[in-house]
């Protein structure tokens, strides 16, 4: 039968443990709620009704157009190949290279990667760490610490040690626990920011692309100016030698013919540029790149008016700024567990023994269990104010994190706005250009027959050509903006939308995709 002595060891052993564990329990770290952002009840600029030519997207009601609900970040929802609803398979296979080999999408896959490793990091912390040590000890100990005199001999030996040692700390007050919730935070936010950088690219590539078919308008245009100046050029100079008009006339379209074809030339270092920049986001150089001349089709793909706020809630810049408020909560609790103690257990087991050959003998066994030096549990006391500084460190990074991500918020409210109202705008806009156009042709049309009959002066039909040029690299230009608009609404939008889907690509590509999924 136990001694009383007995049984009252083991009641304060089993109260002691079970203390640790409800130590180890208790989190110091602020319940973390996704801080409430101003929202209004409808995008302004929203249309009433549209339509699409996207059979996956369906129009709302219009009952319900533009109307949307609190952003609540969703990015790990999948948003398909957006790109496609242009049907431009050129576009497509852009895509697909920059998605493979661009360099920036690489290093963002890495930087995910890092912080995996940091949460792994982090989260062994939770869990005993054992090394295992073998060599000799050349010692030699004091009298003093024999309880000997002090002019007592104390020889000098060598001790071999043959050991298994464990260290672990208790999670008091949740800091070890604070700091894996920070770090999954992180880990999350660059996941996050992954994905912002593969929006990014995707919409760059499109923009680009864009673009660069709108200058191949832009020459498409001068190349048949060249043409008529040309034409007009030579009619002018049999007027001349026919002794119908003078030499001003014929300098005049010798000065019209040259400026064409040097605006001509200033269209095509343009670009150059602008192919150079999209080699460089395919991940190619540019003497490896080149894009045949395509002139820019109108483009007929419509983004759905009526919007559900879910498109919004998935875009990744939202998404990072609210994992980084996460982050940021989680280190209050880290900081707050520093005014607490902190217990170490430690231990050893091994052998240790005079002589190399009797170490492993049953006899020789030792261990230690308790700190290797100091104390076990640590409780602070004074440091100067570092552990207050601290945490006051931590709840302003935690306000300065929510009024960031209010900000960004707001930012992707009005990115949505713009973009609407310049597809609504320059539909509006191309109609009115269309007719200045059909106008201008007229006019010129006109100026020239009545310059035949000698009706009108040259200057008259110089001044009718160039307003048929101007009109119709305007309308150029309004075709390469409403293009670049609808991209940038799919932008702002985060990405694609309805039941979209998207093939699994080959290569480096697939894998930095691969990395955002896992």
């Amino acid at each position: 039968m136990k001694s009383f002595e007995q049984m009252s060891g083991l009641g304060r052993a089993a109260a002691s443990t079970l203390l640790m564990l409800l130590l180890a329990a208790c989190s110091l770290e602020p319940t973390y709620k996704r801080p409430d952002s101003a929202t209004p009840a409808a995008f302004k600029e929203a249309p009433v009704s549209a339509t699409t030519t996207d059979a996956a997207a369906t129009p709302l009601p219009a009952s319900e157009a533009g109307t949307w609900k609190t952003a609540e970040p969703a990015e790990e929802a999948h948003r398909g190949e957006w790109w496609t609803i242009f049907g431009d398979s050129t576009l497509n296979d852009l895509e697909k290279q920059a998605a493979d080999a661009n360099q920036n999408l690489k290093a963002a896959a890495a930087r995910v990667q890092e912080s995996r490793a940091l949460t792994q990091q982090a989260r062994a912390d939770w869990f005993p760490s054992f090394d295992a040590g073998f060599g000799p000890t050349r010692e030699r100990l004091s009298p003093a610490s024999q309880f000997l005199p002090n002019d007592t001999h104390v020889p000098t030996q060598t001790l071999w040690r043959a050991q298994v040692t464990a260290a672990y700390e208790v999670d008091l007050f949740g800091r070890v626990s604070s700091n894996v919730n920070a770090a999954r935070a992180d880990q999350a936010q660059s996941e996050a920011l992954f994905r912002s950088v593969q929006l990014a690219l995707q919409a760059d590539v499109a923009q680009n692309y864009f673009q660069l078919r709108e200058f191949d308008t832009q020459l498409s245009l001068y190349r048949q100016t060249v043409t008529l100046r040309e034409d007009a050029l030579k009619l002018v100079e049999r007027r001349f030698n026919e002794g119908d008009i003078n030499e001003l006339d014929v300098s005049r379209a010798r000065n019209e013919l040259a400026t064409a074809r040097a605006d001509a030339v200033g269209v095509a270092r343009q670009r150059a540029a602008s192919e150079h920049g999209l080699a460089i986001l395919l991940g190619k150089a540019p003497a490896d790149f080149s894009f045949p001349e395509t002139p820019l089709a109108p483009v007929t793909a419509r983004v759905p008016a009526g919007l559900p706020s879910a498109l919004l809630e998935r875009r990744p810049d939202i998404a990072a700024a609210e994992r980084a408020m996460a982050g940021a909560n989680a280190r209050i609790g880290l900081a707050k567990s520093a005014f607490f103690p902190k217990l170490d257990i430690t231990g050893a087991f091994g052998y240790e023994s005079t002589t190399l050959g009797d170490l492993f003998q049953w006899s020789s066994r030792a261990f230690l269990l308790g700190p290797f030096a100091g104390t076990a549990l640590t409780v602070p006391l004074f440091d100067g104010g570092r552990r207050k500084a601290n945490l006051a460190n931590a709840r302003a990074k935690y306000d300065e994190d929510v009024a960031q991500y209010r900000q960004q918020v707001l930012v992707a409210f009005r990115e949505v706005e713009d973009n609407l109202s310049d597809l609504r705008l320059l539909g509006d806009q191309t109609r009115e250009q269309s007719d200045a156009v059909n106008a201008s042709k007229r006019a010129e049309h006109l100026s020239q027959t009545q310059y035949q009959e000698g009706q009108v002066a040259y200057l008259d039909v110089i001044d009718a050509q160039r307003q048929t040029l101007q009109s119709q690299l305007q309308l150029s230009h309004l075709a390469g903006t409403q293009a670049v608009a609808t991209v940038n609404l799919i932008r702002a939008l985060g990405g694609g939308w309805g039941d979209v889907k998207a093939d699994v690509g080959s290569g480096d590509g697939a894998q930095a995709q691969q990395v955002a999924k896992q």
